[in-house]
């Protein structure tokens, strides 16, 4: 339960609600009343057609787009503890979110099996001299040496030793050119070739569904043959999609915080004036109502230069953070996006993610080909019905285990 759900559940004060989250005493008779509610959660069962793992898992974009075609989450990995805030306040779990992968990577028997693996890693170089030696050397190669110290070696590992029905991988669109296109390949070789997936990527702008140019890879594979085709996927018309109006704030309702200072706006028009008159288009950007933004970094807390909104007055406003959560996708609709870290955190978080109706889109489109792939697999699959357990180590595992 949420805070304003747990304090009406008790029928106290929601000041009185944060200080027992805070680790202060609550009454026995409040205990006793929070503890039967958790344990009808628990034997509370829930309807799931497949099981999914959510590796670098961020804010949990990717668990979103596979949660909506009914899938279920049974393991999270991430190192960075601000995102692990906010990816557990906003998904109820019956398992923890666990750190660094590489001990996972290390030992994957202790990840659950899963159907489906999911993982925005992050980019990073291969070691490309090695392989072309052994190349050279007509000398056989695999991931272990190709990959060695990178995030995307511990995705393969686990992908190796589980062997999944299928998998999404996403990162930024610049991964096919990165190095001169030898980190995408070395990445396609490990995966069509030494594990033995069938595997299609696509380039997918999120424009169609918020109003954000952010164009991200998308790398889906399959363990057994399918007819699922990327590029055949009809993507929606990028000029029918939504404008900033549809997610800003009304401007009474943004604090002036988000204003820029006097002094930084100045800054910034003078770093653009200088690279303009030497032919650069370096510099701030600037939008409307009816604009599309540009892509949303993790630097975004740094000045907000790269979408900067008009608004009424001398000096342009940072978006708000619930903005950022509307452009990002994650606050739409009835489903509403809890943030309690800082301006600074919530910025990096949100730059880093992935737009959410775009996942969805893509799990959509794999929907049917996972379901098949899960029937036909001779490992042990959800069938319909999923119990609820409590979290492995909790007060509650231990009073009803």
């Amino acid at each position: 339960m949420t805070i304003e759900e747990t304090a009406d559940f008790l029928e106290v004060s929601l000041r009185s609600a944060y200080r027992y989250e805070k680790g202060g005493r609550v009454p026995k008779l409040a205990l006793r009343a929070l503890r039967e509610r958790a344990a009808r959660q628990v034997d509370q069962p829930t309807s799931a057609s497949f099981r999914f793992i959510d590796l670098f898992a961020g804010i949990g974009g990717l668990r979103l787009g596979f949660e909506s075609i009914s899938g279920r989450c049974v393991f999270t990995s991430e190192w960075d503890s601000n995102a692990q805030r906010t990816y557990s306040l906003n998904f109820r779990d019956n398992h923890k979110i666990e750190g660094d992968i590489r001990e996972y990577s290390a030992n994957p028997g202790k990840i659950p099996e899963h159907d489906v693996l999911l993982a925005g890693f992050p980019c990073q170089p291969f070691s490309i001299s090695g392989v072309s030696k052994r190349n050279s050397l007509k000398r056989p190669h695999g991931f272990l040496c190709d990959t060695q110290g990178t995030l995307f070696f511990d995705t393969a590992q686990i992908i190796a030793h589980h062997r999944p029905a299928a998998f999404l991988l996403e990162n930024v669109k610049n991964l096919e050119n990165h190095n001169g296109g030898q980190t995408f390949g070395t990445i396609m070789n490990v995966l069509q070739n030494e594990l033995g997936y069938h595997v299609q990527h696509r380039v997918i702008s999120s424009e169609p569904w918020v109003p954000q140019k952010r164009e991200r890879i998308f790398i889906v594979g399959f363990r057994d043959p399918t007819d699922f085709d990327f590029d055949a996927l009809e993507v929606p018309d990028s000029k029918a999609g939504p404008r900033l109006k549809e997610i800003l704030q009304p401007h009474e309702e943004v604090d002036p915080k988000y204003t820029l200072t006097p002094r930084l706006w100045q800054y910034l028009q003078d770093y653009k004036a200088k690279h303009q008159a030497k032919g650069n288009g370096f510099g701030y950007s600037l939008f409307g109502p009816d604009d599309v933004a540009r892509t949303l970094s993790a630097r975004y807390y740094k000045d907000g230069s790269e979408v900067l909104i008009e608004q009424p007055g001398n000096r342009p406003r940072r978006l708000t953070p619930l903005e950022c959560a509307r452009l990002m996708g994650f606050d739409r609709g009835k489903r509403r996006w809890r943030i309690e870290v800082s301006d600074t955190q919530a910025y990096r978080q949100f730059g880093n993610a992935v737009v959410v109706p775009v996942v969805e889109f893509v799990a959509k489109a794999m929907q049917p080909h996972i379901l098949k792939a899960v029937e036909t697999s001779g490992k042990p699959v959800i069938r319909g019905e999923v119990p609820i357990v409590a979290r492995p180590g909790s007060e509650l595992a231990a009073e009803y285990a």
